[in-house]
């Protein structure tokens, strides 16, 4: 507006999603997912952030009452193509609403269960898992090893060039390369024009054989900028690539609890650790059994299975455990003479609303080692679809007395 005085310490929305994507990378989600900003204006300043597990009506109220820039959620709103954003449709209306009050929307979601702090840790936290690994670690990014040979002299510049490419950046370091000397001979044609040398003349050089890795996915760009800086017309240079391994992200985690318990008094340290649901917490194994070692996967984790029989462990903590997956774990691991991980079963939106606090943390440290300023609030509304459970009183006792017979 005209006359308006811009909040200096605020971010711009822009700024705001750079920092959520540098911890929650979109190249991490799965292809059919669908994350990243899905309504606002970059340009727009952003002081207020509400943290939510979904993006339904009552959180929409939430971040307008308390007059939010932003709100961030796990589950994306338009996860299935739509044909229309018209206010006649409930999805549109909240789009709607959400334009006309300035306030935009940010989803972040299965590159959110895998990330360092991201959902699987923060589930892992809340139960007190210390030594977590990952339960699936996704593969490291695969990565190129170069070696370019090349005069002493031009070393430092070729170093310089492939860095500037994006080689050479290994954790927290950047420009890495290790590089050796010793001596190169040639001859060249008639047809060359040799830097060094004549033609038809062999020709020594003592040359630098400089190494640095890179992601494979920049291969093209670092080979161009190593063939744009080097001095020779025919650069010796080797592109190899390097073995893959485990990275340190990945599907849930794995984990083992400060002291053995129970399966009866985890499942009761689990209900308490989490919000409140009507669904509670369910559990299927030998109530007395002893849980040491734990695997937890935020969400919807049966398709995990196989994995958590690997990984050895005590008990597995999800949501969404359906019948048939369930029961055809604990017989096939009864046939082959397996231990039987225990089953715990939570609600959905309580397994995952846990990471919403670490989030929050992590965007306002961010955010201050960015210069700027911004205040966060986790949503405490229950978006659990279920509202209600009425206990199964059980079945009759067998062959019970029908009224008027003893």
């Amino acid at each position: 507006m005209p006359g308006s005085v811009r909040d200096v310490s605020a971010p711009r929305l822009a700024d705001v999603v750079r920092l959520l994507e540098r911890r929650y990378l979109p190249s991490t989600a799965e292809s059919w997912d669908a994350v990243g900003l899905v309504t606002g204006d970059p340009d727009q300043p952003v002081r207020r952030v509400l943290f939510a597990v979904d993006p339904v009506a009552a959180v929409v109220d939430e971040a307008v009452a308390w007059e939010a820039d932003l709100v961030v959620t796990h589950h994306p709103l338009l996860l299935r193509p739509v044909h229309s954003i018209a206010a006649t449709t409930f999805k549109g209306a909240l789009l709607h609403r959400l334009v006309r009050s300035g306030t935009a929307l940010y989803t972040a979601h299965t590159n959110a269960d895998a990330a360092t702090g991201g959902v699987a840790d923060a589930l892992a936290d809340a139960l007190g898992l210390v030594g977590t690994v990952p339960l699936e670690p996704a593969p490291a990014e695969a990565l190129d090893k170069h070696v370019v040979f090349v005069p002493v002299a031009d070393a430092e510049r070729l170093v310089d060039a492939l860095a500037a490419a994006g080689a050479g950046a290994i954790g927290e370091y950047s420009r890495c390369a290790w590089t050796s000397t010793g001596e190169g001979t040639f001859t060249p044609s008639p047809d060359a024009s040799p830097t060094i040398g004549s033609a038809g003349q062999a020709s020594r050089v003592v040359e630098a054989r400089v190494e640095m890795v890179a992601p494979r996915r920049l291969r093209g760009a670092v080979v161009a900028a190593m063939r744009a800086a080097h001095p020779y017309e025919q650069p010796a240079f080797d592109v190899l690539e390097l073995a893959s391994w485990p990275g340190a992200t990945g599907t849930g985690r794995v984990g083992t609890l400060g002291e053995p318990t129970t399966l009866r008094e985890f499942a009761a340290a689990v209900a308490a650790a989490l919000p409140a649901t009507a669904q509670g917490v369910r559990f299927a194994g030998d109530p007395d059994g002893r849980v040491e070692r734990v695997a937890v996967v935020g969400g919807s984790g049966d398709s995990f299975f196989d994995a958590v029989r690997a990984a050895g462990v005590d008990a597995y903590v999800t949501a969404d455990l359906r019948h048939h997956p369930a029961s055809e774990l604990r017989e096939r691991a009864a046939f082959e003479g397996h231990q039987t991980p225990a089953l715990v079963d939570v609600a959905h939106f309580a397994s995952e609303w846990p990471w919403l606090a670490h989030a929050a943390r992590a965007l306002e440290t961010d955010a201050t080692a960015a210069g700027t300023t911004v205040e966060t609030r986790v949503s405490t509304l229950s978006t659990d679809p279920w509202t209600g459970r009425v206990a199964s009183p059980g079945p009759a006792a067998p062959h019970a007395s029908t009224e008027g017979h003893p």
